[in-house]
């Protein structure tokens, strides 16, 4: 809640106790009701937005580490009419979240920064408010309005400060509600779960009957300690729950395989990732979620030691309801034995590679990114550095 950010942080505390009418917006500051002078020497009023850094857990403000800020309304003037072309450095509509779009861009740098955002907004009223102020005495930004905190719950433990820093949280928010299942945590999986748990999907979960053996964390992210692999071995979705559940609130524990008797359980995801290398279990998932019409992207490595180097590709498989007449073709419908992947696990980077390729596709079939071909299926081949598009929706 804002209310507690203020308690713990002294300098929006003396913004408050001014009367500035402060309000939290995703990881924004806003700053209303500034009065200013337009071209037409009118007293107008608008408002200044900032980027709030605050510490890991979202409890008190750290000093800005941005000197801009953004204004919203026309453009500020002096008294004479006209711009501030000194404070200015962008005029350009600007949309940062959904319902909180800016039109200006000012720059004001001290010697050694803001030391905090007191330091910060006040010194920025003062350079726009000032000519306004010349021409009626009694105008003021501090007004002492409460603008009521309606901030949603946040998936995450702490505040994402980088969707806000690096202006993306308008793209993130076309990934909220996601309800994710990941079906083998292995190689692959977890790494789809260490990039979905840094988006604001609402929940993912993870299904695997295996324990988190030695091996697994060769082909894991991150660096398991050695008191994993004792007697009292833990379940690869503890493993990995205990670790992402410390970022990512929405983490759900599934140790045990699919089957027939609980596919049901996928009818609740939006959603899901297959990383399985046993093609039956990957025939039997996949075909009940055509049936189902529920979205899902399969992702696969072909690999084999040829001359003393591996070789073979990498592939990542996407079915829609929209588009799911290349899956036969495309997908491994026998386990194949002459694969040095279910022998060779130490390829890590391998694993990471169509793990990103998955989440980049994820992110395109949601507009994250901009997708011209709609590519359904893509192959990277090791040896030649080459990624195959195919089956691109028409």
């Amino acid at each position: 809640m804002f209310q507690q950010l203020i308690n713990h942080s002294p300098d929006l505390q003396k913004l408050r106790n001014d009367g500035y009418e402060l309000q939290k917006n995703g990881g924004y500051l806003c700053i209303h009701h500034i009065p200013y002078l337009n071209s037409a020497k009118e007293l107008k009023y608008g408002s200044l937005v900032t980027q709030l850094d605050t510490d890991v857990k979202g409890l008190k403000t750290v000093k800005p580490h941005n000197h801009v800020i953004y204004f919203i309304g026309e453009a500020p003037c002096h008294q004479n009419g006209t711009a501030m072309k000194a404070l200015i450095n962008q005029t350009a509509n600007s949309k940062l979240l959904e319902g909180l779009t800016v039109n200006h861009t000012f720059s004001s740098r001290p010697a050694d920064g803001y030391s905090d955002y007191y330091h910060k907004v006040t010194t920025y009223v003062e350079l726009i408010s000032a000519p306004a102020r010349s021409v009626n005495p009694k105008v003021t930004a501090c007004t002492f309005n409460i603008i009521p905190d309606e901030e949603e719950s946040s998936v995450f433990n702490y505040y994402d400060t980088n969707s806000s820093r690096a202006n993306i949280e308008l793209l993130n928010n076309k990934l909220k509600g996601q309800k994710i299942a990941i079906i083998g945590i292995g190689g692959t999986g977890g790494y789809l779960l260490d990039l979905l748990s840094k988006t604001p999907v609402s929940e993912i979960h993870m299904f695997d009957g295996d324990n988190f053996l030695q091996h697994n964390s060769f082909r894991a992210p991150g660096a398991a300690s050695v008191d994993c692999f004792g007697d009292d071995k833990k379940s690869k979705v503890n493993y990995f729950a205990d670790i992402y559940s410390h970022m990512h609130k929405g983490i759900f524990r599934h140790s045990y395989y699919l089957t027939e008797d609980n596919l049901h359980e996928l009818d609740a995801f939006t959603f899901v990732f297959i990383c399985v290398d046993k093609s039956k279990v990957r025939k039997m998932v996949i075909d009940y979620l055509l049936a189902k019409g529920i979205a899902f992207i399969d992702v696969g490595l072909g690999v084999n030691v040829i001359d003393g180097a591996i070789t073979g590709l990498i592939r990542t498989t996407m079915g829609t309801p929209q588009k799911f007449d290349h899956i036969e073709k495309r997908i491994p419908g026998d386990d194949d034995d002459n694969n040095d992947y279910h022998t060779n696990v130490q390829i890590a980077e391998l694993n990471m590679y169509n793990a990103v390729q998955a989440i980049m596709k994820w992110k395109k079939f949601l507009g994250f990114y901009h997708d011209t071909l709609h590519e359904h299926d893509s192959c990277f081949i090791i040896d030649q550095s080459k990624i195959i598009n195919e089956d691109t929706e028409t």
